[in-house]
């Protein structure tokens, strides 16, 4: 029984990283975008800005879709763990 809970604790905790990934992750985005404008204007505002900024946003896409999906298989192993654990807990009484 005390390992059912490890695993939801473990599920739960899963979820909370995964969701400050994806909070952290339009503060980075604007890191990645704007330091290099900073730090080398004259560099960015031709060809290879434009090649900096689209690549940056074609990888930021690939992160939230990554991020989404993990999301989501941790939301499942969460309802998953509290179904258990109701039915276990359901079934002692």
């Amino acid at each position: 029984m005390p390992d059912q809970p490890l695993f939801l604790e473990r599920a739960s905790f899963r979820r909370r990283r995964l969701g400050d990934a994806a909070r952290v992750l339009p503060v980075l985005a604007a890191c990645l975008i704007l330091v290099p404008v900073w730090w080398m204007p004259a560099e960015v505002s031709f060809a290879w800005g434009a090649v900096w900024l689209f690549g940056t946003w074609a990888v930021l896409i690939a992160a939230v879709w990554a991020l989404h999906r993990a999301l989501r298989r941790a939301d499942a192993a969460t309802l998953r763990a509290r179904r258990e654990i109701d039915q276990d807990h359901d079934h002692a009484l």
